[in-house]
């Protein structure tokens, strides 16, 4: 009778096991949603920037309006409204966020670095979370330019 009653409670942990939710294949949370819409659809892949205008971008006080101009007559122009801004290491690090009035959504973050040797180098870009493209801040032949990309080459959710 011993063993009956083993094998019987064996079988019903072994059909408990086989009908449990564990071993189910959940999608993750974060799943890329790659059919975001773009925002700069249909503006060129590669935009020229005038140097001169980032420089003057990170002397704006907060709250403050501004437009970027881009050295291509292109339709592209950022304009906004500066929402952060800060240096450290004794200004040798500065950076300045615009939020976007034509672009809904978008947020423009520039950081300029100043070199040891004097040289300063840009980093930067143009992204909007809700939207599947983005601008990227690129020195190419010793100009800046904002390259397109999409947002999943750069963000992992």
């Amino acid at each position: 009778m011993k063993n009956l009653r083993t094998s019987v409670l064996c079988a019903c942990f072994a059909l408990c096991s086989l009908g449990s939710l564990a071993q189910e294949n959940n999608v993750p949370v974060n799943e890329p949603d790659y059919n975001k819409p773009k925002l700069f659809a249909g503006l060129p892949d590669q935009v020229n920037l005038n140097i001169d205008d980032l420089g003057n971008l990170f002397g704006i006080p907060l709250g403050s309006g501004t437009s970027l101009r881009f050295a291509d007559d292109t339709q592209l122009r950022f304009e906004g409204e500066v929402v952060s801004s800060g240096s450290k290491y004794g200004n040798s690090l500065q950076t300045v966020v615009v939020r976007s009035t034509n672009y809904n959504g978008a947020n423009i973050t520039l950081s300029k670095v100043t070199q040891t040797d004097g040289s300063v180098v840009y980093r930067g870009r143009i992204i909007s979370l809700k939207h599947g493209d983005l601008y990227e801040l690129q020195q190419r032949d010793g100009r800046y330019v904002f390259i397109k990309r999409n947002f999943y080459d750069l963000v992992n959710e």
